[in-house]
């Protein structure tokens, strides 16, 4: 029972709180990067398969700039970290903006990384189960987000999708408050993941 209607209900409840306890932060965050960016925008949107595979728009804080070179194509994402950017993104306080994503009901707090589809066609080729985590919402963070942390590699993103598999199998109220609680931890330690 808690893996639908009790999990959503709890996810609804956090995310509204949480949102109203952060109002300012949000705010805070909002206008900085709206002036580090030079009117540039705070947010970045972009869309990424959910619960069904249902397409849904991502929403974090904008970390990086929109520079271009002489022929108009992007930077590299690693030359267009902003200073602020990098900032958010080493306290993960660039996920912030998705408590709208749960309050939504796209994402949940606990569930696998929603990844871009460009990726998970990558993964599908090597390994077909990645389908399975559409049965549940995505998560703001995840069981192998804390035991596997960010994905950069092909290597990263399998062993990510084994541990998805494994929180997909085992889910319970126990273990999203585990999760959650090791998440707080870990931001609020300076933990790496």
């Amino acid at each position: 029972m808690y893996k639908h209607f009790f999990k959503r209900c709890f996810d609804f409840i956090i995310a509204l709180v949480a949102l109203i306890c952060l109002a300012p932060l949000l705010l805070i965050v909002t206008l900085w990067l709206h002036f580090a960016n030079k009117g540039g925008g705070a947010f970045f949107l972009q869309e990424r398969p959910g619960r069904h595979a249902k397409i849904f728009r991502v929403i974090k804080f904008k970390t990086m700039s929109d520079e271009r070179d002489a022929n108009g194509r992007l930077l590299p994402d690693e030359q267009r970290l902003t200073r602020v950017g990098r900032f958010l993104r080493e306290h993960h306080l660039d996920e912030l903006p998705q408590l709208w994503n749960v309050l939504r009901g796209d994402m949940a707090f606990i569930g696998p990384r929603p990844e871009r589809r460009f990726y998970i066609e990558q993964i599908v080729r090597q390994d077909q189960r990645y389908p399975l985590l559409y049965q549940i919402r995505p998560g703001v963070t995840s069981y192998a987000t804390l035991y596997n942390g960010y994905t950069d590699t092909p290597e990263k993103m399998l062993r990510r999708l084994e541990l998805d598999l494994y929180y997909l199998e085992h889910r319970s109220l126990f273990l999203d408050l585990k999760i959650l609680w090791l998440t707080f931890y870990r931001i609020v330690t300076g933990h790496k993941f």
